[in-house]
C-alpha cells in the first residue's frame, strides 16, 4: 500500500470525525443522506472491495504481531444498518480474529455489577478485532432516553444524585484511555440514519415476509422517542469524542456508502497502527531450513523436492519472459505505425 493510498484513506474519514472539544447538534451538523464526494453506487461498492482486502491484509498482520487489539463500537437507531455493516466490512477477515459480541437487555447477574462490567468481559484480545453491535454507549443512550432503566442498575442513592450522565461520560473516557494506553484502540462510529429513511426500513420489515423476523413492535414505539434520542446524541458526540477515541458520524441512508465509510475509517485505524508479521531469528531460521530439508528429502520420485519453491520460480519466469516481450514490441499485439 502506498503513502498517496493512506492519505487518501485519511482525508475521505476526516470529513466523519468529530474533533474533541466541539459541541454538537446531530441534526445540524451530520446529514444522514452525505454522499462524502463518491457521486455513484458503482464507485463506492468497488471501493469497499478494495477496502476490504486491506482490511484482510492488516487483519492477519495484526493476528501475527499479536500485540495490540481493536476494539468497534457500532451505536445506531434501530434499522441503522449495523448488521448489514459488520457482514459486509468484515467478510474478507478470518473468523479466527475477528469477534462479534451483541448487547441486549442486562441479565440479573450483569446488573449484579457495576455498568461497564459485561463490556469489560468482551474486550478483544492481543491480536483480535471485537465488534461491539451496540455499546457501553448505550448507558447514555437507552438508559438516559429511559431513565427507569438507571434505577435497575441499583445504585446506591448518592450515586444516582447529581449528574450521572456527566459522570459516566468522564469514567468512560478514562476507561477507553486505558484501553488505548495498553495497546487497545478503540474505533466508535455512529450510523447516522434519517427518520424517513428509518419508516421506509421498518414497512419493508414489514411488507417483506422474508423479514418480518427483523421487526418488533417494540421499534415503532422507540421511534415516539426520536427528539430526545437525537439529544442523548448529541451530548454523548460532543462529551466522548477524544483524541484517543474520536467519533466517526457515518451518514447512514445509503447502506453501500454506510460500508464504505466504516471500511475507511478501520483501515485506517489498522495502517495508523502498522502492525507487522512477527521476525524470524537467526535459531528459527537454522530451524527452518533444517525442517526444510528434512520434508524435501520426503519428495516422491519426480515429483519437485519442494513445489511451492518451484510454482513460484515458474510463475517468475513467466512474468519476466510477458514483460520483456512487451519491451521488445514482439508481444503478439499489433503496433500502430
Amino acid at each position: 500500500m502506498t503513502d498517496t493510498t493512506a492519505e487518501r484513506i485519511e482525508a475521505f474519514i476526516e470529513q466523519l470525525r468529530v474533533p474533541p472539544g466541539t459541541e454538537v447538534d446531530l441534526e445540524k451538523d451530520f446529514d444522514p443522506g452525505f454522499r462524502a464526494g463518491i457521486a455513484k453506487k458503482t464507485n463506492g461498492i468497488e471501493l469497499l472491495s478494495v477496502g476490504i482486502e486491506l482490511l484482510a491484509e492488516y487483519q492477519r498482520r495484526l493476528a501475527a504481531e499479536q500485540t495490540r487489539g481493536v476494539l468497534v463500537c457500532l451505536q445506531a437507531l434501530d434499522a441503522g444498518g449495523k448488521d448489514g455493516t459488520i457482514r459486509h466490512v468484515m467478510s474478507g477477515m478470518s473468523p479466527q480474529g475477528v469477534r462479534v459480541a451483541n448487547f441486549k437487555v442486562p441479565s440479573t447477574e450483569e446488573l449484579d455489577h457495576d455498568y461497564l462490567w459485561r463490556y469489560a468481559r468482551q474486550l478483544p484480545r492481543r491480536g483480535e478485532i471485537a465488534i461491539f453491535n451496540r455499546s457501553h454507549y448505550e448507558e447514555v443512550l437507552v438508559v438516559r432516553v429511559h431513565p427507569e432503566n438507571l434505577g435497575r442498575q441499583r445504585l446506591p442513592g448518592a450515586k444516582r444524585d447529581g449528574d450521572v450522565w456527566a459522570r459516566r461520560y468522564r469514567e468512560i473516557n478514562a476507561w477507553e484511555r486505558y484501553l488505548a494506553e495498553n495497546g487497545f484502540r478503540v474505533v466508535k462510529l455512529m450510523l447516522n440514519l434519517s427518520k424517513e429513511e428509518q419508516r421506509v426500513r421498518f414497512l419493508k420489515r414489514i411488507d417483506v415476509p422474508e423479514r418480518n423476523w427483523k421487526f418488533s413492535a417494540a421499534d415503532v414505539r422507540e421511534r415516539a422517542h426520536w427528539d430526545a434520542y437525537q439529544r442523548a446524541f448529541s451530548q454523548m458526540l460532543s462529551a466522548t469524542s477524544t483524541p484517543w477515541a474520536p467519533w466517526y458520524v457515518v451518514p447512514a441512508d445509503r447502506k453501500w456508502l454506510a460500508r464504505l465509510c466504516a471500511a475507511a475509517v478501520l483501515a485506517h485505524t489498522l495502517i495508523d497502527i502498522g502492525p507487522q508479521y512477527p521476525r524470524t531469528s537467526k535459531a528459527d531460521r537454522q530451524e527452518l531450513a533444517k525442517a526444510k530439508k528434512d520434508l524435501e528429502k520426503e519428495a516422491p520420485e519426480g515429483a519437485p523436492a519442494d513445489p511451492y519453491e518451484a510454482s513460484a520460480a515458474g510463475k517468475n519466469r513467466e512474468r519476466r519472459g510477458k514483460a520483456s516481450r512487451k519491451a521488445s514490441g514482439k508481444d503478439g499485439r499489433k503496433r500502430q505505425g
